[in-house]
């Protein structure tokens, strides 16, 4: 991880204009995530819009009955509370810390403020919330298609694209959780691909060994997510391959 903290480390603050990233940067409070966090809880207020710099955060839907499934993950590419701009307020997701870092923070009245001004930032978030939006449906069309083993590996990339190392913190019954599934599904699916030397997993640490045959085995729920997000955050056109 970075000793030296900035703001810029998070995509969409890099991507301001000089002249907005001044003016916001007093108001952007560093602060540290650690894992398990929640950030926000379902159809509660959000007093804080965060912008994570090299943690990443899981929104999760909650049932009625307690139990949860990941609709999104939030890295340095976006940020967390995105109804506070889009005039909802709450939201039923609940925002929950997946991997423990540094992130900045900035006021919801701030940025309501700041919302209402137009310009760079408004475009700015409403491109990532369209890049959100077409995660959580396809995160819902993979949950219900495709095999445990595909899912966890989208979860996996999904989740290396928004840190800046090949190891996450995560046991298996928290991916589970994610997931929706069964853990022994994910127990079964974590050892297919440690067996096909992909991954090592050991006392709740998943490294990557071989991206690129994890990317062949992924659905290619992975590819859509990755173009979209690519294609409205960068401003230029990305090639992804698709795999099925």
């Amino acid at each position: 991880m970075t000793a030296t903290y900035t703001p810029k480390q998070n995509h969409l603050l890099a991507a301001l204009p000089s002249a907005d990233y001044k003016r916001l940067l007093p108001e952007l409070e560093h602060v540290r995530l650690e894992l398990g966090q929640v950030l926000y809880e379902s159809g509660s207020g959000q007093a804080y819009i965060y912008f994570p710099t090299d943690s990443i955060v899981s929104l999760l839907y909650v049932m009625q009955n307690g139990s949860s499934a990941e609709i999104a993950v939030v890295g340095y590419e976006g940020m967390v509370g995105i109804a506070l701009f889009m005039g909802g307020e709450t939201t039923p997701s609940r925002a929950v810390v997946q991997s423990a870092g540094p992130a900045y923070r900035f006021r919801d009245s701030l940025l309501k403020i700041e919302f209402e001004r137009g310009g760079a930032l408004q475009h700015l978030l409403l491109r990532y919330t369209q890049s959100l939006i077409t995660q959580m449906a396809q995160t819902a069309a993979c949950n219900r298609h495709h095999a445990v083993e595909q899912q966890l590996c989208r979860w996996l990339l999904l989740s290396l694209d928004r840190l800046h190392s090949s190891e996450l913190t995560m046991t298996q019954e928290l991916i589970a959780n994610m997931l929706g599934v069964r853990r022994e599904g994910v127990t079964e699916a974590a050892g297919n691909l440690q067996a096909a030397g992909l991954i090592h997993y050991s006392r709740g640490k998943i490294t990557v060994l071989d991206r690129s045959k994890l990317e062949a085995r992924v659905c290619e729920c992975y590819a859509v997510v990755k173009r979209e997000s690519d294609r409205l955050l960068s401003g230029r056109t990305v090639r992804v391959a698709h795999h099925s």
